[in-house]
């Protein structure tokens, strides 16, 4: 089975607590993006075989594992072990997705995998947020609001009227680093997640309440220099996601993004122009 699996975006993301067992909480707006993995799960005798394929361009960037410390691989791993199967499952991914960009590639490739090897078993999964906490939402995709560790996740109106660039330079983060980060952050400017989602499930104007904590907590300069290029190029506004460092900008003219992302490419950063995507997976 092979199905191509979506990145997010975080249109608000806000932390707002740490339990004793080191987890933070969090407050957010999610939105799958039409950014994808491809993903192939064939069943096979017996064992986890996991084979990777890289863009060029991800060369530079830290390096993704191709074994048992990729979180697809423990993903399968878990699914055989908690429903007993007597099978082992083969695995390609084809990584179109930037690594540490806040764009959860890693994740959707974990949820690609419990949703395949649930169509071609019959099986299910009972915790995927054992996986990462970004697992669970990529099984329900669309436009969500989600809580807690990232498991508690609301279905919304989906927000779909918006053309996205998001663009990443070469820095990266590391989920650890930038809750470090935010662990030092003493104080940091509101992030209106309750405003955005009432204004999504109204129908509005959202460029205004689109925000992300993590943008103060980590600084990084590559992520102001995209801000700005995106609003001086035509953007309504734009935001880090995630714990970073990928940014996208909102625009309503096609052309103006296409102009922003050839520019930020000849700049030498990771560009595209894409849109919300209401679904995680598309069967391929």
């Amino acid at each position: 089975m092979r199905v191509k699996a979506a990145a997010k975006v975080n249109l608000a993301l806000d932390v707002t607590g740490k339990l004793p067992n080191g987890y933070h909480e969090i407050e957010s707006v999610f939105q799958t993006v039409g950014v994808y993995d491809y993903v192939t799960v064939e069943l096979i005798e017996n064992g986890i075989e996991l084979t990777c394929e890289f863009p060029e361009s991800f060369d530079s960037a830290d390096p993704i594992p191709c074994d048992e410390r990729n979180i697809a691989y423990k993903a399968a791993k878990m699914f055989i072990e908690e429903n007993g199967l007597e099978t082992g499952c083969r695995i390609h991914i084809k990584k179109q997705i930037p690594s540490q960009a806040g764009m959860g590639g890693g994740s959707t490739d974990a949820a690609a995998v419990l949703y395949c090897l649930s169509k071609l078993t019959g099986k299910t999964f009972s915790s995927p947020e054992k996986l990462g906490a970004d697992v669970p939402f990529f099984l329900t995709g669309g436009t969500a609001y989600v809580t807690g560790i990232g498991e508690k996740i609301s279905k919304i109106a989906d927000y779909s009227e918006k053309i996205l660039v998001i663009a990443k330079g070469k820095e990266g983060v590391s989920t650890a680093k930038a809750y470090e980060a935010i662990d030092a952050l003493e104080e940091h400017a509101p992030v209106r997640v309750k405003e955005l989602i009432e204004t999504i499930e109204n129908g509005g104007y959202i460029a205004q309440y689109i925000g992300n904590i993590f943008e103060e907590a980590v600084k990084l300069s590559e992520v102001d220099d995209i801000k700005k290029k995106m609003i001086a190029l035509g953007a309504e506004n734009a935001c880090m996601t995630g714990s970073g460092s990928a940014v996208f900008g909102l625009f309503s003219d096609l052309r103006a993004a296409l102009r922003c992302r050839s520019l930020l490419m000849i700049e030498g950063y990771y560009a595209t122009v894409t849109a919300p995507a209401t679904e995680t997976f598309v069967e391929i």
